[in-house]
């Protein structure tokens, strides 16, 4: 089962004025091959499906201890993708043309299936596939596969941080190439556990450190880069301890590992869009389901 918690990973700037053809870009991260609805994914159909949990539980934990992270890295990005939107249209008659700016934007689908938020598709509109997931049953396989995804997508963050100036997205994309690349060297750890082969001679890929990029800085001094989190505060999949352990080869210094999860920051509440009908509550209507929920208390 899984716990949830009303907190983002990290708190998202909120500046005046969104970006939407920064938001397309960002989709990418989001519902693309190597997006965080893949990892996610991947991960979680591998903890579902893995065999003898008990024999190699060490591995079996860490594998699910990621798939919880990875439900907050799809909140992370969708909410950065919503943000992105803000402002793109105007509140007014509908005769007005109030959504006119939609028709110039890469992403039009947004303006019309969303009410300009993010969806489960890439940066070209396409829908996520379940055929992204990789779940072979063949443990070495399984972990090779998530090495190769997370080195995948810590090179397309690193291409849309560089399509984009915005904010949100640079903060967004700042902390998950630090968190992206603790999950890049536990896989390469937990495959030298199981096979003897050093990965980490491999590391990082692409060949670029994250103090590279100024978004990222930050985080790797709050030493992000060097825990992995349970994601459980009853003393479970702790066996991780078994694989991450020792120093951090990028940094030299010692890996932790995080009973429960990060402290996180607040979720961004949006505000109403008229011109999109959304959520459709008018204040009268509010008015009497602000009533009804009084008088059921």
């Amino acid at each position: 089962m899984f716990k949830r918690v009303n907190r983002l990973a990290i708190e998202l700037p909120v500046p005046e004025y969104g970006d939407a053809n920064a938001a397309a870009a960002v989709q990418e991260l989001l519902g693309g091959k190597f997006g965080e609805m893949s990892t996610l994914n991947n991960y979680m159909y591998q903890s579902f499906n893995f065999r003898q949990k008990t024999k190699f539980k060490p591995f079996y934990d860490l594998v699910a201890s990621i798939t919880a992270e990875e439900f907050g890295h799809v909140e992370l990005v969708s909410n950065t993708i919503n943000i992105l939107n803000k402002g793109i249209s105007f509140a007014g008659d509908p005769d007005l043309t109030p959504l006119q700016n939609g028709k110039d934007l890469r992403n039009t689908y947004a303006l019309i299936a969303t009410a300009q938020t993010s969806m489960a598709g890439d940066s070209m509109g396409n829908p996520w596939r379940g055929d992204h997931v990789f779940s072979s049953g063949n443990l070495v396989l399984d972990l090779l596969h998530n090495f190769f995804l997370e080195c995948g997508a810590r090179t397309h963050k690193m291409r849309v941080y560089e399509m984009t100036s915005h904010e949100t997205a640079r903060e967004m994309i700042g902390y998950l190439l630090v968190r992206g690349g603790t999950h890049v060297l536990a896989y390469a750890k937990a495959i030298e556990m199981a096979t003897g082969v050093d990965l980490t001679r491999m590391l990082p890929i692409p060949n670029l450190d994250n103090r590279s990029f100024d978004h990222a800085v930050k985080f790797e001094d709050r030493g992000l880069g060097n825990v992995l989190f349970t994601w459980n505060d009853e003393g479970q999949y702790k066996d991780i301890r078994s694989i991450w352990k020792g120093d951090n080869p990028s940094n030299g210094q010692p890996l932790v590992v995080q009973d429960g999860i990060p402290k996180g920051g607040p979720i961004p509440d949006l505000d109403d869009l008229p011109e999109e009908f959304a959520p459709g509550i008018g204040p009268d209507e509010y008015q009497q389901i602000a009533k009804r929920l009084m008088a059921n208390m």
